[in-house]
């Protein structure tokens, strides 16, 4: 029997809508942070991005201090910190730092891509080197700076030492698996943009996790897209603002998130349909009856420990229904 009555959490890439401005989308990001706490979530992750004219999550530290502040027990982390783009020390002492003044609230995800265009990697980057191949000891660096002040060498993050920040490793292929197993770690799938190594990432994690001083046993979270609303029928409509979404991704256009439409025929081809669909086929929509079965039939399949949804949806109040009739799905309502 597949268990649905699960932790869930949420992600926010924290899209600017149509007719934002960035501040105001800080705000929603906010709002939705605020509501999620209300409706019982576990956590609330907020992604890294840069470059890119319609997210304003490029400084996510600083938008987790600011989730912090305004929320009250739900934990708040990185979906996640794109280490190549960060030295592990500065990574550290702001999380340490966070940590101090907010105890026992704070995840931290890592991710080994760069979140960004090349150009603006190479903008970003701390050395000229390719700091993607030290992902594996930056991590290990990390969670020594979060341990014991004692097994730390000269260079310490003040604050940071003895905080034991959870870590979780964030994968969209199956390299990030391997890694995440050997280390005894948490793992995060991103199912919500690249699918298709799903299956096979699990196994691998699964298979060849080894106990830590972390984790006893595997902790499998997978992220994906949910659209839920009161009937199919509007589930469907407004999933054309993901479907809006994904198609900017394709066409490497800058159009904010974008009201649903009628037709999306009428916005794609169909090479373009078929991209952006397949980016997005690991999506929970449709009624609360329609939803509880698409997430029985995932729970048969992978059976899972966490789901962390992410919800494209123009209107902020009917995203907000969407993430209430999902919690009230994992609650057995």
């Amino acid at each position: 029997m597949s268990n649905i009555n699960i932790p869930v959490s949420v992600l926010n890439l924290a899209p600017i809508r149509k007719g934002q401005k960035p501040k105001e989308a800080i705000d929603s990001m906010i709002d939705l942070a605020q509501a999620a706490e209300r409706m019982g979530y576990s956590r609330y992750w907020i992604a890294e991005h840069h470059n890119t004219p319609t997210l304003v999550s490029s400084a996510t530290s600083i938008l987790i201090k600011h989730t912090l502040e305004h929320t009250k027990h739900i934990r708040v982390g990185s979906g996640g910190i794109m280490l190549p783009n960060h030295s592990p020390l500065v990574v550290a002492e702001q999380f340490g730092t966070m940590a101090t003044i907010y105890p026992d609230r704070l995840d931290l995800g890592l991710g080994r891509a760069p979140g960004t265009d090349m150009k603006t990697a190479s903008a970003l980057r701390r050395s000229q080197h390719d700091t993607v191949y030290t992902f594996p000891e930056d991590v290990n660096s990390l969670l020594t700076y979060f341990g014991p002040a004692a097994l730390q060498g000269d260079v310490k993050a003040y604050p940071g030492a003895g905080t034991n920040i959870p870590v979780y490793i964030l994968g969209s292929s199956t390299d990030s698996a391997y890694l995440a197993a050997e280390l005894g770690l948490p793992y995060v799938f991103a199912s919500h943009f690249a699918p298709r190594y799903l299956a096979e990432a699990i196994a691998i994690y699964r298979n060849r996790f080894k106990p830590s001083d972390y984790l006893d046993a595997p902790y499998m979270i997978v992220c994906l897209n949910v659209i839920a609303a009161e009937s199919d029928e509007e589930a469907e409509f407004e999933s054309t603002t993901m479907q809006q979404f994904f198609l900017n991704v394709v066409r490497g256009s800058s159009v904010p998130l974008s009201p649903p439409v009628e037709n999306m025929d009428e916005l794609w081809s169909e090479p373009e349909k078929q991209m952006a669909s397949s980016m997005s086929s690991v999506t929970l929509m449709g009624s609360k009856q329609s939803v509880r079965e698409q997430l029985t039939s995932f729970q048969d399949m992978y059976n899972v420990d966490e789901i962390m949804a992410v919800s494209y949806i123009y209107d902020p109040d009917k995203q907000k229904r969407s993430y209430e009739i999902f919690k009230e799905i994992t609650d057995g309502k």
